[in-house]
């Protein structure tokens, strides 16, 4: 409790933070800080078994969780923060971090494409199904607005029927007595 005390009152005076301190203002477990030290992102100074984080590892510890956020791996985020350390006014550091956050910009466009045709897709085949509940009869109607929403990329109104015969060659394959 003593050393707890002591070391909250050079906490304040010299800008050295506790791993409760980071946790707190991170929003992070303590647990999280200890993995991202023992995977060497972060290197808090020790007294005793007291971890001792500087402003530079609370730094570092915005950039880990900037880059998790926004999905960067730790072995991505390793490398942009090892950057940091060359004697190049970050200039290096800047560049890779453009680079990887340009790559990973395409990748999430190119998943919210995906995402939305499935949204689209998904819609749709609610939508024919709802139809098929209410209107058994317009089974024919409703493929087809449903080929119409989903395009050549979806399942189709020739697919869908192609399945259908193939289902039940299945099972009257599997039950020739029927």
């Amino acid at each position: 409790m003593f050393c707890a005390l002591l070391y909250k009152k050079a906490n304040s005076v010299s800008e050295r933070f506790s791993i409760a301190d980071l946790a707190r203002e991170f929003g992070v477990t303590a647990r999280a800080l200890r993995f991202y030290e023992d995977q060497g992102l972060i290197a808090p100074e020790r007294d005793g078994q007291t971890r001792i984080y500087s402003p530079a590892d609370k730094a570092r510890v915005a950039w880990i969780l900037r880059g998790r956020r926004v999905g960067f791996s730790l072995a991505e985020i390793a490398e942009m923060l090892d950057l940091y350390n060359l004697d190049d006014s970050r200039s290096a550091q800047r560049r890779v971090t453009i680079e990887k956050c340009r790559s990973r910009l395409s990748q999430l466009e190119d998943q919210r494409l995906d995402i939305e045709k499935t949204i689209v897709e998904l819609s749709a085949f609610i939508s024919l199904l709802d139809e098929l509940i209410a209107h058994p009869d317009r089974e024919a109607q409703a493929r087809a607005r449903f080929h119409d929403a989903v395009g050549d990329n979806g399942i189709g109104p020739a697919k869908i029927q192609n399945s259908e015969q193939h289902f039940s060659r299945s099972s009257s394959e599997m039950h020739p007595s029927d």
